[in-house]
C-alpha cells in the first residue's frame, strides 16, 4: 500500500512519510488535505502523536507534531489525516480542574464532561458586533487599579525582564482580580507557556490555598514539554475563555505567561520550515500570529459575558523595542512595566508606572465615572509628581540636595513615600480601590495643597489631609 491512501472510519491514512525535520513530518503523495487538519501520526510500535497540517501543496503537507518528533523513524511511519481541525471539549465543568498544554487533564481527573466542541482557533469577532471595553476590574494592586486600570474586555499585557516577579505577580493578580460592586460570575484561565516545575506547582498552590481554584482552569506546558505544543497552549485556553464569556455569561480574565516562550516556538517552527526569517530571526508573520491570540479578548453586543486578557512577556535583555514586545504594543491597549532598579530596591511589585499605560482607562473608566469621581485626577496627579521626583532625583546627583530649593526637597520626600507606601505592597495583600486612593491621599498630603494643579478644589477640601505626612 505504499503510497496510496487507505480510508478509514476515522479518516485517511498514509505511509509516504518523505521526511522528518525538527518537529516537522513531511508527508508525499497526498490529496484532499486541507490546512490545520489534525493528523495521527503512529509508529510501528502504536505509539500516537498529535499534529496538525501546518502546509500543504504539490501534493506535500507538512505536519508539526505536538509532541515533537524525538524517537521517530521514517521507517514505517504511518499519518493518520482526520479530517477535522483540532477541537477542545468545553463546558463550566472544567473550572477548578488542571490539565496540559493540549488540554488533557493532569489531576489525576477523569476528563470532565463536555457541552460542546470547538475549533481552537475560535472565530473572529465581528468588529461591527464589538462593543466598547468598559466597567472596572480590580486586580487588588495598587499601582494597577489608580494609575493602570484594568477593564473588562481589554487586553493588557505585563512587561517584564529575566528574574523579575512576574510569574508571583500574575499568580496574585489571578488569586485577587474580582468584579467589585456586582454579583456576577467571574473566571479566570491561567496559560503558562513553558514554564519550569516549580513555576507551574507554585501556581497550582497559590491558587489551591486561596480557594480561588475553583472559578479557575489552569493549561500549563511545562519547560520540558515540546516547544511546538506552545503554540497551541494560549488557544486552547482561550477557546474555553470564549465559551464560558458568550455562551456561559461569565466575565473571564485570562493570564498568559509567558509570551516570549510562544515567540521561541513560533521561531523554531519556522526555522524547521526554511522560512525567510525576519527581524531577529523570527518569521514575518508574527505580528499577524500574535493579532490571532490578543484579538479573542473583547465584548460582543448582547452578551453578558467578556474576555479580559493580561499577556506576560520578558523582555529579553530588558530591551522593550525587541519584535515581541514591540509588536505586542502595536496590538493590545496599553502595557504594564516591570522596573529592575525598583526590585533592587525591594520593591514589590516592581512596576514602572512612568513607563506604563493603559489606554482604556480614561475612556472605559473615568470618563463615565465608573470608579470614584476623584480616580482620574489622583491617578494623573501621582504620574506628574512622581515624575518630577525623579528627574530631581538625577538632578540631586549632580548638584547635591543643598542645590535644591524647599518644595524640590518636598517632591522627593514624596517620590520615597510613593515607592514605600503606594508602589509597595505584601504579595498577598489585597488592596480595594478606596484603600489604594486613601494611601494615595496620604502621600499626595506630604505636598502643599497649591501643587495638587490636576485635581479639582471640591475633592481636594474632600480628601486633603492638610498635614505633612513623615517620610
Amino acid at each position: 500500500m505504499q503510497g496510496k491512501p487507505v480510508l478509514k472510519h476515522t479518516g485517511i491514512e498514509y505511509t509516504t512519510v518523505k521526511e522528518i525535520k525538527g518537529p516537522l513530518v513531511v508527508v508525499d503523495n497526498v490529496s484532499s488535505v486541507a490546512y490545520d487538519e489534525l493528523v495521527e501520526v503512529e509508529t510501528p510500535d502504536n505509539e500516537r502523536r498529535l499534529g496538525r497540517v501546518l502546509e500543504v501543496g504539490e501534493g506535500k503537507a507538512v505536519v508539526q507534531v505536538f509532541e515533537g518528533t524525538q524517537g521517530l523513524s521514517i521507517e514505517g511511519l504511518r499519518t493518520k489525516f482526520l479530517g477535522t481541525t483540532m477541537k477542545l471539549g468545553v463546558s463550566p465543568e472544567l473550572l477548578g480542574r488542571v490539565f496540559d498544554g493540549l488540554g488533557r487533564p493532569m489531576d489525576g481527573l477523569p476528563a470532565p464532561l463536555a457541552d460542546d466542541y470547538r475549533d481552537v482557533n475560535g472565530e473572529p469577532i465581528n468588529p461591527e458586533q464589538r462593543e466598547y471595553p468598559s466597567d472596572f476590574i480590580q486586580s487588588g494592586i495598587s499601582a494597577i487599579d489608580v494609575m493602570n486600570s484594568l477593564v473588562r474586555g481589554q487586553k493588557l499585557p505585563i512587561f517584564s525582564g529575566s528574574g523579575l516577579p512576574h510569574n508571583v505577580l500574575a499568580a496574585q493578580i489571578a488569586r485577587q482580580a474580582t468584579v467589585p460592586g456586582r454579583g456576577e460570575d467571574f473566571a479566570v484561565i491561567f496559560a503558562a507557556i513553558g514554564v519550569q516545575n516549580d513555576e507551574a506547582r507554585y501556581f497550582r498552590q497559590s491558587l489551591e490555598e486561596s480557594g480561588a481554584l475553583s472559578r479557575s482552569a489552569l493549561f500549563l506546558n511545562l519547560a520540558d514539554d515540546p516547544a511546538v505544543e506552545r503554540v497551541i497552549t494560549p488557544r486552547v485556553a482561550l477557546t474555553l475563555a470564549e465559551y464560558l464569556a458568550f455562551e456561559e455569561g461569565y466575565h473571564v480574565l485570562v493570564i498568559i505567561t509567558d509570551m516570549t516562550n510562544y515567540c521561541e516556538a513560533l521561531r523554531e517552527i519556522s526555522a524547521a520550515r526554511e522560512e525567510i526569517p525576519g527581524r531577529k530571526g523570527y518569521p514575518g508573520y508574527m505580528y499577524t500570529d500574535l493579532a490571532s491570540v490578543y484579538e479573542r479578548a473583547g465584548r460582543i453586543k448582547g452578551r453578558k459575558g467578556s474576555v479580559t486578557q493580561m499577556p506576560i512577556l520578558s523582555m529579553p535583555s530588558d530591551d522593550i523595542t525587541h519584535p515581541i514586545p514591540d509588536l505586542t504594543g502595536y496590538i493590545t491597549e496599553g502595557q504594564i512595566v516591570l522596573g529592575r532598579d525598583l526590585h533592587r530596591k525591594g520593591i514589590y511589585p516592581p512596576i514602572n508606572v512612568l513607563m506604563s499605560l493603559s489606554r482604556l482607562m480614561g475612556p472605559g473608566i473615568i470618563a463615565p465615572k465608573k470608579t470614584r469621581p476623584d480616580h482620574g485626577e489622583v491617578s494623573n496627579q501621582l504620574y506628574a509628581a512622581y515624575s518630577r521626583a525623579t528627574q530631581l532625583r538625577a538632578l540631586a546627583e549632580i548638584v547635591g540636595k543643598s542645590g535644591l530649593t524647599g518644595i524640590d526637597i518636598r517632591y522627593l520626600e514624596f517620590g520615597d513615600l510613593f515607592e514605600r507606601r503606594f508602589l509597595t505592597q505584601g504579595r498577598d495583600e489585597n488592596r480595594t480601590l478606596d484603600d489604594s486612593l486613601e494611601i494615595a491621599w496620604d502621600i499626595l498630603s506630604n505636598l502643599p495643597e497649591s501643587e495638587l494643579t490636576k485635581i479639582k478644589p471640591e475633592n481636594i477640601k474632600r480628601y486633603y489631609k492638610a498635614q505633612k505626612v513623615a517620610a
